[in-house]
């Protein structure tokens, strides 16, 4: 079982930034060969894929409503992933789920939910105008 962890929302400016952070338990040494990915739910919609990461980090996969302005990336020594949100505009704001994949799931760039395996509680990210 993985449990994950988010940390790093919060109420920011539009144009502002925020990193994420996302910490896996219970993996074992399993986290270096999960694909994660992060998501989100904004209120009253379905939630959305933001970005996915391989597990050894060497390709990664945006939304374009994003690409360019997030980065993300992982450390796998400290079973972390981050997402580095910069620009930030209104329309970003949505709770931020981690979600941690298969070990060397091939679906991982699919960017699809059900590629997934386990999820956060998410973490609350609002922009104001």
């Amino acid at each position: 079982q993985v449990q994950l962890v988010e940390s790093g929302g919060g109420l920011v400016q539009a144009g502002g930034s925020l990193r994420l952070s996302c910490v896996a338990s219970g993996s074992g040494r399993t986290f270096g060969v999960r694909p994660m990915g992060w998501f989100r739910q904004a209120p009253g919609k379905a939630r959305e894929f933001v970005a996915v990461i391989i597990w050894s980090g060497g390709s990664t996969v945006y939304a374009d409503s994003v690409k360019g302005r997030f980065t993300i990336s992982r450390d796998n020594a400290k079973n972390l992933v981050y997402l580095q949100m910069n620009s930030l505009k209104p329309e970003d704001t949505a709770v931020y789920y981690c979600a941690a994949g298969p070990p060397y799931g091939s679906g991982w760039a699919r960017a699809d939910q059900d590629e997934f395996d386990y999820w956060g509680q998410g973490t609350q990210v609002t922009v104001s105008s």
